[in-house]
């Protein structure tokens, strides 16, 4: 009789269900792996909600994984049963300009595992070994769920540039914000304000390292900005991407200074005053993702201890409580929320 195994398939937040799959087996330079802890993603919140430009409901989540090789398949070798390992879940061609320069993060024909294909929110799974990191000696399974969404914010900091005694402003204390405080830190800038609508947000920044945290719907957001910082800020990280946080950033932000888009935006139009990035010689950049040298650098870090992960790692439920993970997600006091298995 053929395997069964639990897989997590989402229509939406009111119907997130367990699915019984044959048990998946690895092809040729592929590996099946075993999960032990996944992450929601705020991409898996805006993607319940129906507003992910880029996934379509129904999806089977799971792109931010640990897990445990079961077995490999030929060509897939240099692994063994029982290596822990952490996915890299960027799909690329390898055969576009992006990609033959290094920069398949943005691959002509990106898939995400886990997005747009089924992923690891599942008793077992397989990927291509390529697309896996093995977890560092001594770093546990919650720790090592913490390196893709670190490898994020690794890349949006190194986009910016040397931040060595540069002020930084970073807008959203969600989880990519609060490790972007943490990788512009690391990076050397000198003075980090944060903002945020929740005062138990900011509160967490200020623990994490933040010189100030801000109200984020503050009429005098840049006033106090400024005062904190000495001036207008060198770089601006705006991990919201909304109407309001995109002019906020351009007010925040210093002549010929950076704005790093790092979060989501929702499809359509955003306005964006095209007259001040003009005039002030303000470059902003979007960031998508990361590649394998974002990924080595985040594993340091955490390895280092340079990330508290009890202040990001909010809540952890069973991935038979899938669904009340999706739920916690949404909530916007949480900051990290982990799916553990066990099982089938």
């Amino acid at each position: 009789m053929t395997e069964q195994i639990r897989r997590v398939l989402v229509r939406s937040l009111d119907d997130i269900t367990l699915e019984e799959v044959p048990a998946p087996v690895p092809g040729d330079d592929e590996l099946l792996l075993r999960t032990t802890v996944v992450g929601v993603c705020g991409s898996d919140t805006h993607a319940v909600a129906g507003h992910h430009p880029f996934i379509d409901l129904p999806y089977r989540p799971g792109h931010e994984a640990v897990g445990v090789v079961a077995a490999a398949g030929k060509g897939a070798e240099d692994f063994a049963p029982g290596d822990r390992v952490i996915i890299e879940p960027n799909l690329y061609c390898g055969r576009c300009p992006q990609c033959r320069s290094g920069r398949y993060n943005i691959c002509q024909e990106l898939k995400v595992f886990g997005c747009q294909t089924p992923g690891a929110m599942a008793d077992l799974f397989t990927i291509p070994a390529d697309r896996v990191h093995r977890v560092p000696d001594g770093m546990t399974d919650i720790e090592a769920a913490l390196v893709e969404p670190l490898a994020t914010p690794v890349h949006a900091v190194a986009k910016a540039g040397d931040l060595t005694g540069r002020t930084v402003v970073v807008l959203g204390a969600g989880p990519i914000g609060l490790l972007v405080l943490a990788a512009a830190r690391h990076a050397g800038a000198a003075k980090i304000a944060v903002t945020d609508l929740l005062p138990g947000k900011r509160d967490r920044a200020l623990r994490l390292g933040a010189d100030t945290a801000l109200p984020a719907d503050a009429t005098d957001l840049a006033d106090q900005a400024h005062a904190a910082l000495g001036g207008p800020a060198d770089v601006v990280f705006d991990c919201v991407a909304r109407e309001q946080s995109i002019a906020q950033a351009t007010d925040l932000v210093t002549k010929g200074g950076t704005i790093i888009v790092v979060g989501v935006g929702a499809a359509g139009t955003t306005p964006v005053r095209l007259d001040l990035i003009q005039d002030r010689e303000i470059r902003m950049e979007g960031t998508l993702m990361y590649t394998g040298d974002d990924y080595r650098t985040a594993m340091s870090l955490i390895s280092s201890g340079a990330i508290d992960t009890a202040e990001i790692v909010t809540a952890t439920y069973p991935l038979e409580d899938a669904a009340k993970a999706f739920a916690a997600s949404v909530d916007p006091e949480q900051v990290k929320v982990l799916v553990t298995v066990d099982g089938p």
